[in-house]
């Protein structure tokens, strides 16, 4: 049984952490370093990505979480979070920090603001494709992808679903529907992989 840490500062926590029981993982807040020493793979949560990294800051876990994902930890960031894991980001506030590590550049509230959310149906790329109905809430979106970066789903052309070795993220937040494959495909593909 994988050890998966939710990175616990804002955001979609209590979520991501019921859809990651549901798959048969040990799930827990992070708060501190001594949570983070504890994963085997970590989730970085919607929410909002300025906040997140300003309290990752002030909680001292900033340079840790940068440091894990370059040593290989198993990171999948969801809206906020593939904000977060992006190495460059168009539409940044100013001064905002990513842990970076994921050769992408993402656009900010690409899909418009919060009354611009809406949920799609996308066709997900993995060893056994599926249709996934995502839900999308002041969305970035993928506007460039480095060579090693995986498209795994699309919406009107746009990426919001990749892959690069051991980092997962998602435009979309899986956690707040009961389809755990998302999830499922973080533990079996990405953590186990």
């Amino acid at each position: 049984m994988s050890s998966i840490g939710v990175l616990a500062l804002q955001g979609d926590v209590s979520e991501h952490l019921r859809a990651l029981a549901e798959c048969g993982a040990r799930a827990f807040g992070v708060k501190n370093r001594e949570d983070l020493e504890k994963c085997d793979g970590l989730v970085i949560p919607g929410g909002e990505s300025t906040t997140i990294s300003k309290l990752a800051r002030t909680f001292e876990l900033f340079e840790p979480i940068r440091n894990k994902i370059k040593e290989g930890q198993p990171v999948y960031g969801s809206c906020a979070g593939m904000i977060l894991i992006a190495d460059r980001v168009n539409d940044a506030m100013a001064g905002q920090e990513t842990f970076g590590g994921l050769d992408v550049t993402v656009r900010r509230n690409a899909f418009g603001r919060q009354v611009d959310s809406f949920e799609s149906d996308l066709e997900f790329s993995s060893a056994k494709p599926f249709t996934f109905h995502a839900v999308f809430i002041r969305a970035p979106w993928v506007e460039e992808v480095g060579k090693d970066v995986s498209i795994l789903a699309s919406v009107d052309g746009h990426p919001v679903a990749v892959r690069q070795g051991n980092l997962f993220a998602t435009a979309f937040h899986p956690e707040l529907t009961s389809d755990g494959r998302i999830h499922k495909y973080f533990l079996e593909e990405v953590v186990k992989g």
